[in-house]
């Protein structure tokens, strides 16, 4: 009897286990599935969408480049020597010619007057030996190594004040302090940038053009061009360059001059746009890139009809900046699914935002 009741636990506890796993299983399915969101169908979809109409779009493109100083330069000294005094600071507008930095020149002047004595001195020489020259009381060597002496002092004086000019450092060019290198008290040796001065009354405005839209540009061609800074105001630019070997990006440089404003509104580094030429504006029934699907081949967009997305095949013939041109599958007047495409499918409820 023993042995039968245990044969029956051994049947029946497994069998609880089984049903019991089963039940916890379908338990948990259950919770699963009220968890996850079921789409519907029916659900309205907000969207933004357009009307196209038959229009004009300039197919002209624009280059962005970036304004560089028409001239700049990094100042050095031509002389070593100890700073005493920095004229300028950084923003100042400086002319041509205009002192800039001060180098100790002490030692300098001394050494002039010194040469000056001695230069002095043998003019003397040869005056007095002149004399005596033409009176037979000398030789006439003695003459000659006095007026060599005097050239060679003359030469010494010139030599001592041309290296005093120099101990003042001065603007080659009218220009604006754009950087600030050196302080009073530094030591000055030559090749040591000191100062930078930049030149932005007038600009370059370089831009990188693709290979196709090289022939666009012609040397000594005006063309406008307009700052992001300064929407607003356009600028009239000759080309003065165009490069001849294309950059990584297998773009060629071209350079156009620009006169700045009399306030010097354009400043170096700021970004501009150029259009090279004024194209007859393109025809047709245009369509924003956003709103196309498919592939290039199958282009597809979707239309609003009825309260509902209707995914269309369309035909397009050509590209303008960031529309397309569309030739078939779609006229003037319908409502074109720009945005909020991401759960849209055909058929489905949508609502313009």
């Amino acid at each position: 009897m023993k042995i039968t009741i245990k044969k029956i636990l051994y049947i029946i506890i497994p069998a609880v286990i089984v049903i019991l796993a089963v039940i916890r299983l379908k338990s948990n399915k259950e919770k699963t599935q009220k968890g996850v969101y079921h789409y519907s169908k029916e659900q309205i979809i907000y969207v933004r969408a357009d009307t196209v109409k038959f229009e004009n779009v300039s197919s002209a493109l624009k280059y962005t480049g970036s304004f560089e100083p028409f001239k700049e330069s990094r100042i050095s000294s031509e002389l070593q020597g100890k700073i005493n005094e920095i004229l300028v600071a950084e923003g100042n507008l400086v002319k041509k010619g205009q002192a800039i930095i001060q180098l100790d020149n002490s030692l300098l002047k001394l050494s002039l007057q010194s040469a000056i004595v001695q230069k002095e001195g043998l003019e003397a020489d040869v005056k007095r030996f002149g004399i005596l020259v033409k009176a037979d009381a000398i030789q006439g060597i003695q003459l000659e190594k006095a007026e060599l002496g005097l050239r060679s002092a003359k030469v010494q004086v010139a030599t001592l004040l041309e290296q005093i000019n120099k101990s003042t450092i001065r603007a080659p060019f009218t220009g604006i302090v754009t950087a600030k290198l050196t302080e009073v008290g530094a030591f000055a040796s030559p090749g040591i940038p000191l100062l930078q001065i930049s030149d932005i009354s007038r600009l370059k405005f370089i831009v990188n053009v693709p290979e196709a839209d090289l022939n666009q540009f012609r040397l000594n061609q005006t063309y406008s061009i307009s700052s992001d800074a300064y929407p607003n105001l356009e600028l009239s630019a000759k080309v003065a360059m165009i490069g001849s070997k294309a950059n990584a990006g297998n773009s060629f440089p071209v350079q156009l001059l620009v006169n700045n404003t009399a306030d010097l509104k354009i400043k170096s580094g700021m970004f501009g746009n150029v259009i090279p030429e004024n194209p007859e504006a393109e025809q047709g029934i245009f369509v924003p890139s956003s709103a196309l699907l498919g592939t290039s081949d199958q282009p597809q967009i979707y239309l609003i009809r009825n309260g509902k997305a209707v995914l269309q095949k369309i035909v397009i013939d050509a590209k303008v900046n960031n529309t397309s041109r569309v030739s078939s599958g779609i006229k003037a007047g319908d409502v074109i699914i720009t945005g909020g495409m991401i759960n849209l499918f055909n058929g489905a409820n949508v609502q313009v935002r």
